[in-house]
């Protein structure tokens, strides 16, 4: 007799444990509430325009052409280990003091 009374008591709790946590499935009170100014037709005609405008080819993948310059190899690399060397570029964490 006592296990019987443990076992419904124990049912009934859990029964209302179950529906003091029930709430909406859908949390529509966090849902932003706006409203727009503009008509359906201005926002399908800006679609279709960026649609049509739009280009397939990431952004990242364009590849800058290489500089023409007239300066020699040699001489670019002499002026900058002499600047290196005057300590006019800075090198390592720190950098120039």
């Amino acid at each position: 007799m006592n296990a019987k009374l443990l076992i419904a008591v124990a049912t009934i709790a859990a029964a209302a444990s179950g529906m003091a946590r029930a709430d909406e499935a859908d949390a529509s009170q966090y849902v932003i509430k706006f409203e727009g100014n503009r008509t359906r037709a201005e926002v399908m005609a800006e679609a279709a325009t960026v649609a049509k405008n739009a280009s397939t080819e990431p952004a990242s993948s364009r590849v800058i052409p290489a500089m023409k310059s007239s300066v020699d190899v040699k001489t670019v690399r002499a002026q900058a280990a002499e600047a290196l060397r005057l300590g006019q570029i800075s090198y390592g964490e720190i950098g120039r003091i």
